[in-house]
């Protein structure tokens, strides 16, 4: 499979006449609970010649596309990344930080995280994961629910609790984070874990009464430290300086 989205980047790079500096997997399959009818969530970095830089007019900053093997793709032009790195943008993050990469450029991934690393701001961040687990709360506690909800909610919710405790991004792969849990909630984990492995997107489990109640307290826990979190360095002149460089490279 890594050859087929290898070949998708490079025909990408010829239709659009853009390069790719970066591209890794998101999603299920780089968090590490996977389906076996997930797709593949590609997502990745690239530049265009200088003079598409020059023009006085807004351009299209996003490439998608859809592929009949369950390839989703989705990348962004470097202006939009740098001004997201700016404001910490989580998924972003979790790009540059993925376990599954495909393809990188090694210089600008490097500095790319180091960048990053600056850039990271634990309460905008928090936030951002604190919508998320939000956002699946309800699905979580019908009588009957997907296990995609009970994971993402799961992975949002710890990894706000990672930046609460830790105070620094939070690892891509969700068994980097489930350890921060008790170890009940860790055991019924991997157990639906090796459920959801075998199921399809459309499994619907009966409610975890366990789990429920843990997102509940992490949820409440989460909203009342985000007020103790600081906020990333301001880094425009550098994200600047840096964008320069790469245009015209």
């Amino acid at each position: 499979m890594k050859q087929n989205i290898l070949n998708q980047l490079k025909h990408i790079e010829q239709t659009k006449e853009v390069e790719v500096l970066y591209a890794v997997e998101s999603g299920s399959r780089a968090w590490g609970f996977a389906s076996p009818d997930s797709d593949y969530d590609i997502r990745f970095i690239y530049k265009h010649e200088l003079d598409y830089y020059l023009s006085l007019w807004d351009k299209p900053d996003t490439i998608e596309f859809m592929t009949t093997d369950d390839l989703d793709g989705s990348g962004w032009d470097l202006r939009k990344t740098l001004k997201l790195l700016a404001k910490s943008n989580a998924p972003l993050l979790e790009w540059l930080y993925s376990p599954v990469v495909y393809y990188e450029n090694e210089t600008f991934a490097t500095q790319m995280r180091a960048l990053a690393k600056d850039c990271f701001s634990p309460i905008a961040t928090l936030h951002h994961y604190l919508g998320t687990t939000k956002k699946f709360m309800e699905a979580c506690q019908a009588d009957e629910v997907k296990l995609k909800s009970y994971f993402y909610a799961l992975r949002t919710a710890l990894a706000g609790k990672w930046i609460i405790e830790s105070n620094s991004f939070p690892p891509v792969d969700f068994m980097k984070l489930l350890p921060i849990a008790p170890q009940n909630i860790q055991e019924k984990v991997i157990e639906l874990m090796a459920i959801k492995a075998n199921q399809d997107e459309n499994y619907l489990h009966p409610k975890e009464e366990m789990i429920t109640s843990f997102l509940e307290e992490t949820v409440t826990f989460n909203e009342q430290h985000a007020s103790g979190l600081g906020s990333g360095k301001k880094m425009n002149k550098e994200l600047d300086e840096f964008f320069m460089e790469l245009i015209k490279l």
